[in-house]
């Protein structure tokens, strides 16, 4: 396990905000989703805005959230609505209605929200990254009820508020992430072949494509994701790419590293922790008949060299309780391992709908 320490000094990260988006867990509410802040200066949550809406208690989920400037972007989805499944209990089942295609962008200067442009596919569990002030997202879903991708992609002009359809992937892929590296548009893992094949290992979940914007094609890169369960996150940080596990297991334990040369994944030195483990923090004296304690999200911002982890957990007892934690990693190579704030509660659970932002104070 690596070091752990309280953060106590300030550091360049708390030039930054975080931006996380939302929606309440208990269907006895409404369930329109929302954006909070985390600002690491001084360890604190703060619910900034509502997503706006489509209509009374319905949600949006499996959207994309990145940021430009002092903007926030919210893009496609699929719209749900909650209902319970038995009368006087707190579980509920999402009803999907409708894949969006509609962009929004949020300014946390002027707290106003803005209609823009919209894709020119609706999709959701699309690939999505940001180079050079202009918006890429590729893949993902557009039809419910059916497990298959699509393969296209389109770029979005934020100054001219204009969309551009680019030259399609040469695979149709979904849950499949973004990042940009090297200056270039990647697209890793991802479901294909639209579910129907069934094998234990699909050779093309396991691989990304690579976007040359010079020439508007796609390469294809054999074994760039070392699982046929696509990545939950993947950033960039310095040159090098980080990753923390897939889409079913979204912390393994540990931290890993693309190797360009090996194309493997290798644990990063000193990043094993085991407090991301929903059982770290239950106390010998829970009752045994209460629920474990459960994750509820885990998403990762880059700032800096440092990693920054935001989980939360559903903690044990009668009444629903959320922990909120937030773990930071210094992928320097002298770096100082693992730091930690301390953690804070809250009573409303919520499940996370969309990975988080940085954006950097004015």
């Amino acid at each position: 396990m690596g070091s752990i320490s309280r953060l106590s000094q300030r550091s360049p990260s708390e030039n930054y905000l975080i931006y996380a988006p939302f929606c309440a867990k208990n269907p006895d509410f409404t369930i329109s989703s929302f954006i909070e802040c985390y600002n690491p200066s001084n360890n604190t949550w703060n619910r900034v805005t509502s997503i706006p809406n489509h209509g009374e208690n319905l949600g949006l989920k499996d959207f994309a959230m990145v940021s430009i400037g002092h903007h926030i972007y919210i893009l496609g989805g699929r719209l749900c609505r909650k209902f319970l499944v038995e009368q006087d209990t707190n579980n509920g089942e999402n009803l999907d209605t409708m894949v969006l295609s509609c962009v929004r962008k949020y300014n946390v200067r002027t707290d106003t929200w803005e209609i823009c442009a919209s894709m020119t596919t609706p999709r959701f569990n699309f690939a999505c990254t940001v180079e050079d002030n202009k918006i890429y997202v590729a893949g993902g879903q557009s039809t419910l009820g059916r497990a298959k991708g699509i393969s296209l992609t389109e770029v979005y002009d934020s100054t001219l508020n204009t969309w551009k359809s680019l030259a399609n992937m040469g695979t149709m892929r979904y849950k499949c992430v973004g990042v940009t590296w090297q200056d270039k548009i990647h697209v890793v893992g991802g479901f294909v072949d639209g579910g129907e094949n069934q094998g234990p290992f699909v050779m093309t979940r396991s691989s990304a494509e690579v976007y040359d914007t010079e020439r508007d094609m796609w390469n294809f890169r054999a074994r760039m994701w070392d699982l046929d369960v696509p990545p939950n996150q993947i950033v960039a940080v310095n040159g090098r790419l980080f990753s923390s596990g897939d889409c079913f297991k979204p912390w393994k334990g540990h931290i890993e590293a693309y190797d360009e040369k090996q194309n493997l994944w290798n644990v990063v030195h000193g990043s094993h922790f085991d407090c991301l483990s929903p059982t770290s923090h239950v106390s010998e004296a829970t009752p045994s008949n209460w629920p474990p304690m459960q994750r509820l999200y885990l998403t990762m911002a880059p700032i800096g060299n440092q990693l920054y982890f935001l989980a939360g957990y559903r903690m044990p007892g009668e009444v629903a309780r959320v922990r909120s934690e937030v773990h930071v990693f210094d992928t320097a190579v002298y770096g100082g391992g693992w730091r930690s704030y301390e953690p804070t509660e809250e009573d409303e659970e919520k499940d996370l709908c969309g990975h988080c932002c940085i954006l950097k104070h004015d």
